[in-house]
């Protein structure tokens, strides 16, 4: 009787799994069916921007004196959102690099759906399918600093934007910052690789792709392929292949095995990702050259068609840089390590008068910074929220910390949310660790050089039998033919047997028989899926660890580095220079200084504490800064601290305790006269830091100062 019953459970389960593994298969389908039509939809519609907001176009720069195929769009807020015009705009630009624009607008949980909900007026910097003929980067850089300038000209009741550059578009955003340094408010670099060569031993093998492939000559073929155009469905294939698991199994068993919910995500987020863009080869061979293989920008390297300079020390504006340790295309190191690079020494910064804020993610991957609705919930928003923190920061490094509000921390109403927020001081040598394998910069200054070699064989030998061969005729029927394109587009509605298809699922949707969840085939179902992710893992995991020794080999001293004489890894014989110009503007700024210690009275003397308990302690919590705010706008004495004069005052009293604390300190008996101002003075101090227990005047500091001051 048991057995039976037995049998009759397991027939009962093999029954219903069979007709909820036929319904699935062709809800499934149909989904891709639903796909295809997207994206030949999408492709009718001049493929616009993905964006989940509405829009008007203010400047197409098309129509530019030097056109590009970029547009910059005005949001427009959803009812109910109102804009504060006292707020400081967005302007969120997204990455050309394989896709079209919309990932940092996809939905209401995004960059642009935070900021705007915060009160701010949102902008969005998008782009054309194609790019105007003779189009360069410079000319985009153009165009982006002609969009900028528009939007500082619409608030002029506030101060500069906040520029946001994802991924690609989070170097362009930093070397234009640099060749215009009062063009923009503080840059906030989402997943933006700006060291190209850095990464962990093992961990990072996109950054091997360019010398096992023999360097930038392939990229150059594929530009004369395609008639002087490069295809961005080229990119997107390379990311795909990163992860085999995801791409050939995981992605699309989640649809299948969730087809009842997965669908409209699935729908939306493939109307991106079939977004194929095009680039001008000019505009391709500038960044690989320049960029991914020459790694050049954090170097100082680069000289712009305009004949610029690009140096990122001339930024003015704070930086805030969004990494992930989950990220296997921008890893932290790349998104980072530009900072040993143009900095070396964390009194480099200070001595420049530079914020550098990062903010590192545990395990988020790199599409996740942009796309996921619970890191634009904690991490985007907390950086929209703590922005005008940032903008009055000393200079120096920074470590963005966000932890969970405990319920004491939620009793203090002071500022609404789940989070808070702190920033700790931080080294270079605190970058450093990050980078299991500078030495390995060696091996692609090797594929640097190898690059050019390659490059001018085939641009010499090759090139002009593959432009007589092309035109635009064979490049459009390549492009068309595209693996990531056939594969939507042979699945639509012009296809006969997809009709069959759509007639089917609409009966299914009507009568669905979802099978339970502890049915008996579902979980062998699961555990297959599950083992077949594993061994594609293990395939990627294989194959990476191939790539990287073999790579190793045959860059390494006993392969083709041990044919070049390098003369720096990091680069050319100017750093000497460099550090020399680096060292007077020191000694010129501690000059100056020096000779301001007893200027500012009051103002300069409850800055010049706080900024010595916060030195001391390494840490600056948001509410403190918060409390500041207040306390600057009811108190007469502090007036000046507000706006931007405010900024550059706190920058300076900073530079004063970098340069020469003790003096710094000692001067202070001369800004606080009498015993009144001083107690006066140490009193704002106490609420600023929340110091109900006295821990920061009990300090060593703490001691220190009231000594000076006789309390």
């Amino acid at each position: 009787m048991y057995t039976g019953g037995l049998f009759l459970s397991a027939l009962s389960d093999t029954i219903s799994y069979s007709l909820d593994m036929v319904e699935r298969q062709v809800l499934f389908w149909d989904s891709l069916r639903q796909r295809g039509n997207i994206f030949l939809e999408h492709r009718e519609q001049g493929t616009p921007p993905v964006l989940d907001f509405d829009y008007d176009i203010i400047i197409d720069g098309r129509n530019l004196e030097r056109p590009c195929n970029y547009i910059l769009l005005r949001i427009i807020p959803d009812e109910g959102i109102v804009i504060d015009p006292e707020k400081r705009p967005f302007v969120v630009i997204d990455p050309r690099a394989g896709h079209g624009p919309g990932i940092g607008g996809f939905k209401s949980d995004s960059q642009v759906g935070v900021a705007m909900r915060a009160g701010h007026a949102v902008y969005f910097v998008a782009f054309y399918d194609e790019p105007e003929v003779g189009q360069t980067l410079s000319d985009v850089a153009n165009a982006e600093a002609i969009f900028i300038e528009d939007v500082t000209r619409r608030h002029p009741e506030t101060t500069k934007p906040c520029v946001i550059g994802n991924c690609q578009a989070g170097w362009a955003v930093a070397a234009l910052a640099s060749v215009a340094p009062d063009l923009m408010g503080p840059i906030i670099l989402n997943g933006a690789p700006l060291s190209y060569w850095a990464g962990s031993d093992g961990q990072n093998p996109m950054r091997y792709s360019g010398g096992l492939l023999g360097g930038k000559w392939l990229a150059t073929l594929a530009s004369d392929l395609g008639n002087g155009r490069f295809d961005g469905a080229n990119l997107v294939s390379n990311f795909e292949k990163l992860d085999p698991a995801n791409t050939y199994w995981k992605k699309m068993y989640n649809l299948y095995a969730n087809i009842d919910t997965e669908v409209p995500r699935f729908l939306d987020f493939e109307r991106w990702w079939g977004g194929f863009f095009l680039m001008n080869q000019d505009e391709m061979d500038a960044i690989v050259t320049e960029l991914f293989i020459g790694n050049k920008l954090a170097k100082g390297d680069v000289i712009t068609d305009d004949g610029h300079h690009l140096d990122l020390r001339n930024i003015r504006s704070p930086i805030v840089v969004f990494a992930s340790h989950g990220d296997n295309i921008t890893p932290p190191q790349q998104a980072l390590n530009w900072i040993i690079d143009v900095y070396d020494h964390e009194e480099n910064i200070i001595a420049n008068e530079q914020v550098i804020v990062y903010l590192l993610h545990e395990n988020i991957g790199h599409l996740g910074i942009f796309v996921s609705g619970r890191v634009a919930r904690k991490e985007h928003s907390e950086l929209v929220s703590t922005l005008d923190t940032i903008d009055r920061l000393a200079p120096g490094l920074y470590e963005m910390v966000i932890e969970e509000k405990t319920m004491a921390d939620k009793q203090v109403a002071l500022i609404p949310g789940d989070y808070k927020v702190h920033f700790e001081y931080r080294s270079v040598d605190d970058i450093r660790a990050l980078d299991e394998s500078p030495q390995h910069d060696e091996y692609f200054s090797t594929v640097a050089e190898v690059s050019e070699i390659n490059n001018d064989g085939y641009q010499t030998f090759v090139s002009p039998w593959v432009k007589l061969l092309s035109n635009e005729a064979t490049a459009s029927w390549l492009r068309a033919n595209h693996p990531l394109r056939l594969q939507r587009s042979l699945f639509s509605d012009e296809v006969p047997l997809a009709a069959g298809v759509k007639q089917m699922a609409s009966m299914i949707k009507n009568n669905r028989h979802p099978v339970a969840n502890d049915n008996l085939w579902l979980q062998i179902e699961k555990s297959a899926s599950s083992n077949i992710g594993l061994m594609l893992d293990s395939y990627r995991d294989l194959r990476d660890d191939t790539n990287r020794r073999f790579f190793k080999a045959l860059y390494g001293p006993t392969g083709l580095g041990g044919w070049f004489n390098h003369l720096d890894a990091k680069g050319d014989s100017t750093s000497d220079i460099e550090l020399a110009l680096i060292e007077e503007k020191r000694e010129q700024a501690q000059q100056q200084i020096l000779n301001d210690l007893d200027k500012g009275g009051f103002t300069a003397a409850v800055v010049r504490i706080i900024l010595a308990f916060v030195r001391d302690e390494g840490t600056i919590k948001r509410r403190s800064m918060f409390i500041a705010k207040g306390l600057w706008s009811d108190n007469k004495k502090l007036k000046d601290l507000i706006g931007a004069p405010g900024r550059a005052f706190i920058r300076d009293q900073a530079l004063m305790l970098h340069l020469d604390q003790d003096r710094a300190l000692q001067a202070l008996t001369r800004l606080l006269r009498t015993k009144e101002a001083r107690r006066e003075a140490m009193d704002i101090v106490s609420q600023i830091l929340m110091d109900d227990a006295g821990e920061y005047q009990q300090s060593p500091m703490g001691v220190k100062i009231r000594t000076i001051l006789g309390l």
